[in-house]
């Protein structure tokens, strides 16, 4: 497999994430408005590299109250902020099949290098004679480190939302046939 553009399919992809809600559970969430590119070669994956645009204005918590809280100013502010953004800068194999992907996140106008563990799951013809190609990955970041500092004290001691957001993909990416590149 030579180095090829590979876009993502959002409808076969997720981009997920766990933050703790009042020191006792996780509030679970996602994004779904989001696109990406990948240049993947599976056999020097060192030369590969991804980038992601996220409307953060799409977060889903299945709580609309709640979710329009985390689109204001409190939190995505996504009048000010309407993406979001991934960008790799690295390529690490540690081991065959699992990558450390270092790249630059931008949230709330905030710009972090950041590092994905990825694990390729493999790839395969679809029906329709293209090729598909699967990826999940994961990372922690602070949320205080993108300006995200909203937050209220318990009665009981700790706070309500946590600051360690647990980020979790899963990504199903199409290659782009040489005819639909040209």
């Amino acid at each position: 497999m030579a180095l090829g553009t590979w876009n993502i399919d959002p409808s076969h992809s997720a981009i997920a994430f766990a933050v703790r809600h009042m020191v006792v559970s996780k509030t679970r969430g996602r994004f779904t408005k989001w696109s990406g590119q990948l240049r993947f070669d599976e056999e020097n994956p060192v030369v590969s590299s991804v980038e992601v645009t996220i409307d953060p204005a799409s977060i889903d918590t299945a709580d609309g109250q709640r979710d329009a809280h985390l689109r204001s100013a409190d939190f995505l502010d996504v009048e000010k902020f309407p993406t979001a953004s991934f960008r790799s800068t690295k390529v690490e194999e540690p081991d065959s099949g699992r990558y450390r992907i270092t790249g630059d996140l931008t949230v709330h106008g905030v710009t972090k290098s950041v590092i994905l563990d990825v694990t390729y799951e493999g790839s395969g013809k679809d029906p329709w004679g293209g090729e598909r190609a699967g990826f999940s990955g994961s990372t922690s970041i602070d949320r205080k480190d993108f300006g995200l500092r909203w937050n209220q004290a318990l009665e009981t001691g700790g706070v309500l939302v946590g600051d360690k957001v647990e980020l979790m993909l899963e990504i199903e990416a199409v290659k782009e046939t040489a005819q639909k590149a040209a």
